[in-house]
């Protein structure tokens, strides 16, 4: 079965968007005392992004981290397939300092959760702020994000697909349906559970 895409952003307008987010993130947090923290796979690499950009912004400095909410998710032990596991890194104390997490899809808000859960393992953050590619609708726990590439309201049968060139080799993000009207895989981020 063919599956349906629609590309809704392309490489530059992934650019100008990761632009626009890192000057939000900027202004939004004057006192500079802000890290970058990217969920893996894809929202990792867009908080690198960020993170070069943001860097040429402020005069202080800017950790970068990541996090593998693998072991934290809800759903690990309904799971057919052995999950992969990438490390975490935040090699800088979260205690008291604003946390930006970075991701690639805004769903159901299950991998923000998780995300957090694992960052509050290492300390206690002064503030957590969102940011995400795509905010895609269809929360089941209330998150919302701070900051916002785009919002794309879709059906549950609908996928969006995030993906970035250090992963898929090409930056684009689609919305993916199949011809029989179910959620296709598409390669990238699905959008599917988070």
């Amino acid at each position: 079965m063919e599956a349906q895409e629609t590309v809704v952003l392309d490489r530059d307008d992934m650019r100008r968007t990761l632009v626009r987010i890192a000057h939000e993130i900027v202004e939004k947090n004057p006192d500079g005392q802000v890290a970058l923290v990217g969920i893996h796979r894809r929202g990792a690499h867009l908080a690198r992004r960020l993170h070069e950009i943001v860097a040429g912004l402020v005069d202080t400095e800017v950790p970068l981290g990541s996090v593998d909410i693998t072991l934290y998710r809800d759903d690990l032990t309904t799971r057919t397939e052995f999950p992969v596991v990438n490390a975490t890194q935040l090699d800088f104390p979260v205690a008291g300092r604003t946390l930006v997490i970075v991701d690639d899809v805004l769903y159901t808000g299950r991998t923000v959760r998780a995300a957090i859960d694992e960052i509050f393992d290492y300390g206690r953050p002064g503030r957590i702020q969102l940011a995400v590619m795509v905010d895609r609708g269809h929360r089941e726990l209330p998150f919302r994000a701070d900051y916002v590439g785009k919002n794309i309201p879709t059906s549950r049968q609908e996928v969006i697909s995030v993906r970035v060139d250090e992963v898929d080799g090409r930056d684009e993000v689609a919305i993916v349906l199949s011809e029989g009207g179910e959620a296709a895989e598409a390669g990238a981020s699905q959008g599917v559970d988070q």
